[in-house]
């Protein structure tokens, strides 16, 4: 009788495993705990921000993006969707494109794409532009990222005050200390780099992300916002400096992982942000 039980609970553990390995996704709360993609959806409903943190690479966390900017669209309230992957000097291109001044071809030629725009990013650019819905880019020029990359901070001051518009309002605070800041000068021990103005060029990336948001906050609109999820993990990176300012901003954050079992949440990625997006890690690539 053991041993036919014993057979039983063996089979279903196989049959369990084997069926969540054709599963493309799980999604889990920060207390680990399994939940829906409509209640993730319902949460992000309510926040003024939601901030959508990716693996630029996983082609499933683009389409449940896409899903989640169709659910936030048939709800109440204006939609905005913002992100990473234009830079705000390429803000006019998209406005003409969206406007239909200028077409695709023009567009995509003109704009600073990333490789994987066509496939990953597109069909969320196409959707905002035939529902009218508004796209910040909210990104910094990655020249000016660069420069601070090799001279601090203090490399942006002696900018023209045009060039200045396209990134936070200078003095800007960096607090060296969070987590997410010391870790990455943590890696970068031993580099030839210098780690100070990494860890600069990274806050100055947050910090322009934040900024590019703050004229459509307190208007009733509900922001969808793309990036890596390094930017707004743990509640730091963008979010820092967006609660710095309006720490009244309902925000809600999604981290996405790769796990080789997504049956449960490995233990730490609980509380890394508000939703977690677990996927296979033999789950679709784009690069």
């Amino acid at each position: 009788m053991n041993k036919t039980f014993s057979t039983l609970l063996f089979l279903l553990f196989s049959f369990t495993s084997l069926l969540a390995q054709t599963e493309a996704f799980k999604i889990y709360n920060k207390d680990g705990k399994e939940v829906s993609f409509e209640t993730m959806a319902t949460a992000a409903a309510q926040a003024e921000v939601t901030f959508f943190g990716e693996l630029h690479n996983n082609a499933m966390a683009h389409w449940l993006q896409l899903r989640l900017l169709k659910s936030l669209q048939s709800g109440n309230g204006q939609v905005v969707l913002a992100a990473e992957f234009f830079e705000r000097d390429d803000q006019l291109n998209i406005n003409e494109w969206f406007s239909g001044k200028i077409t695709d071809k023009n567009f995509e030629t003109e704009a600073k794409l990333w490789n994987n725009y066509i496939t990953d990013y597109k069909p969320l650019m196409l959707f905002a532009k035939q529902n009218k819905i508004p796209f910040v880019a909210s990104n910094i020029p990655r020249k000016y990222a660069s420069l601070v990359s090799r001279e601090g901070l203090k490399g942006l001051d002696s900018l023209s005050e045009e060039a200045k518009k396209y990134f936070a309002t200078l003095p800007l605070e960096v607090d060296k200390t969070l987590p997410g800041y010391k870790g990455m000068a943590d890696l970068m021990h031993g580099s030839s780099m210098n780690m100070d103005f990494m860890v600069e060029a990274q806050a100055i990336k947050d910090a322009t992300m934040a900024y590019s948001l703050y004229d459509f906050l307190q208007k009733g609109n509900v922001i969808l916002h793309v990036n890596g999820s390094y930017h707004s993990n743990n509640y730091e990176g963008i979010v820092w400096y967006l609660k710095r300012d309006f720490p009244q901003t309902k925000i809600m954050t999604i981290n996405t992982v790769e796990q080789q079992e997504i049956l449960s949440l490995d233990e730490k990625h609980l509380q890394t942000a508000d939703f977690i997006i677990v996927i296979p890690l033999d789950g679709p690539k784009s690069y």
